[in-house]
């Protein structure tokens, strides 16, 4: 299966991941990650070009690993999936790998993603900020195909519990 997590910066996203992918032995494959591996530094441009770039590469990982393991969750991180088009992309990728998808939306009040982006200054994405997260939520598109929201201002278990059942996953 592959799960794409979607929303703003600083709403949640990465920590559900990890923990859905603890409680699943799924994996996460996590844009920001992948980009700093691949262009380190100076070659980070954090162009809307780069991000696709990069997950085109991330899309063609997760179809090596289902070859190999085909019931495992797979969960795309590190991208807002703001965009229709970014979003298409990834539900295209998992037809041609023959996955079922699902969309996980988190999202949170204002001032908590204010927080988490100020303290979380150790991520590999130096662009991520409260001013990322401002322009982002002016242009993020509605999504349309069916999804779940989160609401990760709730505590962990509970965002947990209400992800692992929109996914229907123990």
């Amino acid at each position: 299966m592959i799960i794409l997590l979607a929303g703003l910066p600083g709403t949640g996203k990465t920590t559900l991941a990890e923990q859905l992918s603890a409680r699943t032995g799924g994996v996460v494959l996590n844009k920001d990650d992948i980009r700093a591996q691949v262009f380190p530094g100076p070659t980070t441009n954090y162009t809307t070009e780069q991000d696709d770039l990069v997950m085109k590469h991330v899309l063609e990982i997760a179809a090596s690993l289902i070859d190999v393991h085909p019931n495992l969750p797979i969960f795309l991180d590190g991208r807002p999936f703001a965009r229709k088009y970014q979003i298409d992309d990834v539900l295209q990728a998992a037809a041609a790998m023959n996955q079922p998808w699902r969309i996980l939306l988190c999202i949170c009040s204002e001032e908590s993603a204010r927080k988490r982006l100020a303290r979380d200054r150790g991520h590999p994405a130096a662009n991520r900020d409260f001013t990322l997260y401002c322009n982002l939520k002016v242009v993020f598109e509605e999504i349309i195909e069916p999804h779940a929201v989160i609401d990760t201002d709730q505590p962990q278990e509970v965002c947990l519990v209400q992800a692992l059942a929109a996914l229907g996953l123990p």
